[in-house]
């Protein structure tokens, strides 16, 4: 089944023993309200760079100044993987763009740096043809910009985590069983069964071993997603007689 907020907060109270005087409602134990949180920070953070899902999104406004090869990404949402980067020229210096974008390529900081140093940012100017990603919020061009440009990007990011203000989430629609498992690995914690000193030492192995069967099926499914499956197509492997080749008839 699929979770909302307050169902997954039911499920997560059921698995952990926790007594309500409503079984359709979620635990009232503070202490429970007060990891939360917590709880869903870890399982979702985990799943999403373990399961790399992308979640993504494109920005066309970003602005190349003149003079200048560092651009500034959003703050919200956080971009966390700059996946393509495209330039377009202005018509004359202001928008819309003119022509058409140019991919820029994806280089180390060693490569930009010895073949755009800072001495040839004013002498040696031109269209941006590739770019490092320096932090969380900038981006270096080379050549430095000639002009203003527009850059348009696509990048991951985090999607809002779940809460009483968003109720549903890719993982609690999608993958709601992985979500759990993941959740109930950091509450073994909370309950104090982590350890060899634990009431119950093996109930966060049983969940992590848990967890781990449901995540090899779930990366399967998203790696057929992104088209890297066999032979760079959705199928499964099962779907091919010898691991390759044609399919089944």
């Amino acid at each position: 089944m699929t979770y909302n907020y307050t169902q997954y907060q039911v499920e997560l109270g059921t698995l952990m023993a926790l007594t309500s005087a409503n079984p359709s409602l979620p635990p009232t134990d503070p202490y429970f309200q007060q990891i939360l949180p917590a709880c869903i920070d870890y399982a979702e953070n985990r799943i999403y760079r373990e399961l790399d899902i992308q979640s993504t999104t494109t920005n066309g406004t970003l602005s190349v100044t003149s003079g200048t090869p560092f651009v500034t990404l959003p703050e919200t949402p956080i971009v966390y993987v700059v996946e393509s980067l495209f330039v377009s020229q202005l018509a004359n210096g202001s928008a819309p763009p003119i022509g058409t974008s140019t991919m820029l390529t994806p280089v180390d900081k060693g490569f930009l740096m010895s073949t755009y140093p800072p001495a040839y940012w004013s002498t040696a100017q031109g269209q941006p043809q590739f770019y490092y990603v320096q932090d969380q919020t900038t981006v270096q061009l080379g050549p430095c910009p000639d002009q203003n440009y527009v850059l348009e990007m696509t990048y991951t990011y985090r999607p809002t985590p779940l809460s009483a203000s968003n109720v549903t989430t890719i993982l609690t629609q999608i993958w709601p069983e992985l979500f759990l498992a993941a959740s109930m690995v950091f509450m073994s914690a909370y309950q104090k069964n982590f350890g060899s000193q634990a009431d119950d030492p093996k109930m966060a192995q049983s969940w992590e071993n848990q967890y781990q069967l449901l995540l090899a099926s779930a990366k399967e499914e998203e790696s057929r997603k992104k088209n890297l499956g066999v032979q760079y197509t959705p199928l499964r492997k099962a779907a091919f007689a010898d691991g390759g080749g044609a399919p089944k008839s």
